[in-house]
């Protein structure tokens, strides 16, 4: 009887412990979650009363006057974001490929060891570095140079990414293709990449949402424009760089448009995000 009663205490113990975690997970969740939609509301109700026609196809107004738009820190952010994204999503999807199925020894060790440095270096480095190099003797301020710092921003936060998700794939698989005589290269081709190939996609709107949001690598290589300008050559507006203006400057109406250029950030990286989560929906309904 006792040991019955002893048994009886050791399981309601246990269910109090297991009540006990899953409220606290339950209550840290709500509390991250309530966190981003006090933020995302905050920034709604401060940039959505900005938001009209001229906001998004006119230039910004002459200092001190209001009215006007962010249309070209709309254009020069795409713009800068396909260039950078033209060189290191290929570079990082490689590298990554490189770590998951070929690397092995120092070599891969010390590749490593760059890709997490430059993960974690601050942004304002690597736009030090980029202005050094290029802005200074090459390029001057310039679109390239601003897309030249977004993508070595971008290429850690892919290679990291992508090799954690490669190594997700069974042995099992790369095994019965590679005994069938298929060749390493075909191999991951056709059925590495295509098993993963979702989450390979989930890793470059991660490095692209990042880099849309650097100010300050931009400061110091696109430096921003108050005009029109599709030539990379020359300095070129950005989102971040336009709420920055905005930002500082002691005029309310130009407060008003910094709000309603951080949501449209928002939106930006949103929709990003939601056509990487359709194609994956759709890739998993068709398979």
């Amino acid at each position: 009887m006792i040991e019955n009663q002893e048994e009886l205490n050791r399981f309601f113990r246990r269910r109090a412990k297991d009540a006990f975690v899953a409220v606290l997970i339950a209550l840290l969740t709500i509390l991250a979650v309530s966190l981003l939609f006090t933020i995302f509301g905050h920034i709604l109700i401060n940039g959505f009363s900005s938001l009209n026609f001229d906001f998004f196809f006119k230039k910004p107004q002459p200092y001190g006057e209001s009215g006007g738009g962010i249309a070209p820190a709309i254009i020069g952010t795409l713009l800068m974001l396909l260039a950078a994204g033209v060189v290191a999503i290929p570079v990082g999807i490689l590298t990554a490929i490189y770590l998951a199925e070929y690397g092995r020894g120092s070599f891969a060790s010390t590749v490593r060891f760059v890709l997490d440095l430059l993960a974690e270096l601050p942004s304002i480095v690597v736009g030090v570095f980029v202005w050094a190099v290029l802005v200074r003797s090459v390029t001057g301020y310039s679109g390239w140079a601003g897309a030249v710092a977004l993508a070595v921003i971008m290429i850690p936060v892919i290679a990291k990414g992508v090799e954690e998700i490669l190594r997700l794939v069974p042995d099992s698989l790369r095994e019965a293709a590679l005994a069938l005589g298929t060749p390493k290269w075909k191999v991951v081709v056709k059925v590495v990449i295509p098993t993963v190939l979702p989450g390979i996609l989930t890793s470059v709107v991660l490095a692209l949402a990042r880099a849309a949001g650097e100010t300050a690598p931009l400061m110091l290589t696109a430096l921003g424009n108050s005009f029109f300008n599709f030539n990379f050559q020359k300095p070129m507006a950005a989102i971040p760089l336009q709420i920055y203006n905005y930002a500082i400057s002691p005029y309310d109406d130009w407060h008003k448009k910094a709000w309603g250029a951080t949501l449209i950030l928002i939106v930006v990286v949103a929709i990003f995000s939601a056509a990487v989560r359709y194609y994956t929906r759709r890739t998993k309904i068709e398979v």
